[in-house]
């Protein structure tokens, strides 16, 4: 395997420039994920019996874990940009985000250009899979296992551009990989529109093509559900409401999903890969191995103290209009916001006096854990993509938005169904909502989305894709400038690295 790597690496020299990155070593950073037992790089268990394209993929999967991806530039772009969180810390740390959470971002800014280099590596990785299965010298492989792996590294590719997308609008579209001299550093960016056609079809041919489940030495790879679970979200983004109300009702009567999790234990660990799971990208962690096979997800946000309550960076802390936006008694609230001097989920005290008033409780875990592993910092805990209770409200959301009363019925029982999971048996809180009124209900959804996914990834895209986003951020004081600030800088340093193919969006000149 670290010679196919090493060719691997050569193979993507040019687009390793281009996007200022390098490959981590992946050699047997596998996604199979197991709770117990001390790992290291020669030992770690090895999911055999897939295929030949399983090194590959793992590789890919092992991309999502990548703190470009998923931790502080995404954490930072997706949330603390939005209304619901802000930068937290100190004062004096993380200029970048802060430039992001006060909407004055410059195209020099590291955490753009870290994340725009996570999903290039992500989409290189998928690439080199498809290009592995297109050129296989072994004529025997079965056809099945040649189809699951294009479609594993599809859906894949289409959720790196669909992040790409939304983050900043006119992207290249990388469809191979390249050893000419011009390299993928050449290729000029397409419109929205191309973009999102081409993350249709990856997603679509996923969905075709992805089995409902796996065995469970796979857990946590992607599934047909997540496939059509990110395409009702690519279609709801862009207002084709049929497609998505369709789409999403494929993952909601599929039978492998409900919402029988209580709220309060879908973010622990054994709420991990459960019943509300459709994407999670996979972490683990042990006292001999506490970092290798994790994500710096929750150390990022973890409480920023001292002693024993030193857990993390402090980073994107539940903003006082997130505080405000639940129902009285609403026991979400409790789940997403951890305050200083109250109680921890786990029954200890929080000290007073820490550096932000309020921490996302939904990175929290217990000391029991912490312990065992010798560490404060939860690299074993899984970063949550996408949820079940997120198409159920995409369904409702776009079932309202067709309207009619079949249409108005359907939303309602669909709006309905997360709220009871949250009050929990509790009928004297979140009653049902009962409008038939296609605005209120609307906001109804809207405000269901905020409370439901609070610190969750979902709130800035949500914002934009409503075309509130201007009137939400500068409510709270931001310099948010409509036709601008919806999207990110494309980064300096690749303008520069592409020697002027690649050009600056609009405003950030």
């Amino acid at each position: 395997m670290k010679n196919i790597l090493k060719f691997k690496k050569r193979h993507f020299a040019l687009l390793i420039l281009m996007i200022a990155t390098t490959f981590v070593a992946c050699d047997k950073d596998f996604l199979d994920r197991q709770a117990q037992g001390e790992y290291n790089q020669d030992n770690y268990p090895y999911p055999g019996g897939s295929g030949p394209y399983d090194q590959f993929i793992n590789a890919a999967y092992s991309s999502l874990r990548n703190y470009n991806a998923t931790v502080m530039p995404f954490i930072a772009a997706v949330s603390i940009r939005s209304d619901d969180a802000d930068k937290g810390s100190t004062p004096s740390d993380g200029a970048d985000a802060l430039q992001l959470d006060n909407f004055n971002i410059t195209p020099a800014n590291g955490l753009v250009n870290a994340l725009w280099s996570g999903h290039i590596s992500l989409i290189a990785d998928c690439n080199y899979i498809l290009d592995r299965i297109k050129n296989d010298p072994n004529p025997n492989t079965a056809a099945n296992l040649k189809i699951d792996a294009e479609a594993q590294a599809k859906f894949l590719r289409g959720y790196a551009y669909f992040m790409m997308v939304r983050l900043y609008g006119r992207v290249p579209i990388i469809d191979s990989i390249t050893t000419s001299s011009a390299g993928a550093a050449n290729i000029p960016q397409s419109t929205p529109a191309q973009v999102y056609a081409f993350i249709e079809k990856d997603l679509q041919f996923a969905a075709a093509n992805l089995a409902p489940s796996y065995d469970p030495k796979f857990i946590g790879r992607i599934t047909v559900g997540a496939a059509n679970g990110l395409l009702a979200k690519v279609y709801l983004t862009q207002r084709k409401w049929a497609q998505a109300m369709a789409t999403a009702n494929l993952v909601m009567t599929s039978g492998q999903y409900d919402l029988s999790v209580p709220y309060s234990k879908v973010f622990d660990e054994a709420g991990e890969n459960s019943k509300e799971s459709i994407f999670e990208v996979q972490a683990t962690a042990t006292a001999a191995v506490p970092e290798q096979f994790g994500s710096q997800y929750a150390q990022v946000q973890g409480v920023r103290g001292s002693g024993d309550w030193n857990l993390g960076w402090g980073f994107n802390v539940p903003s006082t209009a997130l505080e405000a936006a639940y129902e009285t008694g609403d026991p979400r609230k409790a789940r997403t916001i951890l305050y200083s001097g109250g109680t921890s989920l786990y029954g200890e005290a929080v000290p007073a006096g820490l550096p932000n008033p309020r921490y996302n409780n939904k990175v929290s875990t217990p000391r029991a854990k912490q312990t065992a592993i010798n560490s404060r910092s939860a690299w074993w805990m899984n970063v949550r993509l996408l949820r079940y209770a997120d198409v159920v409200l995409m369904y409702a959301e776009a079932a309202n938005e067709l309207g009619g009363v079949a249409n108005t019925t359907s939303a309602l029982s669909a709006l309905n169904s997360v709220r009871a999971r949250a009050r929990g048996g509790n009928n004297a809180i979140l009653p049902n909502v009962v409008t038939t009124d296609q605005l209120v209900l609307s906001n109804a959804i809207r405000q269901e989305r905020r409370v439901e996914l609070g610190m969750e990834h979902e709130r800035f895209f949500d914002i934009v894709r409503w075309g509130i986003a201007a009137d939400v951020l500068q409510a709270q004081g931001k310099t948010f400038v409509v036709g601008k600030h919806e999207i990110l800088p494309i980064p300096q340093t690749q303008i520069d690295l592409s020697k002027g193919v690649l050009t600056q969006n609009f405003g950030y000149n």
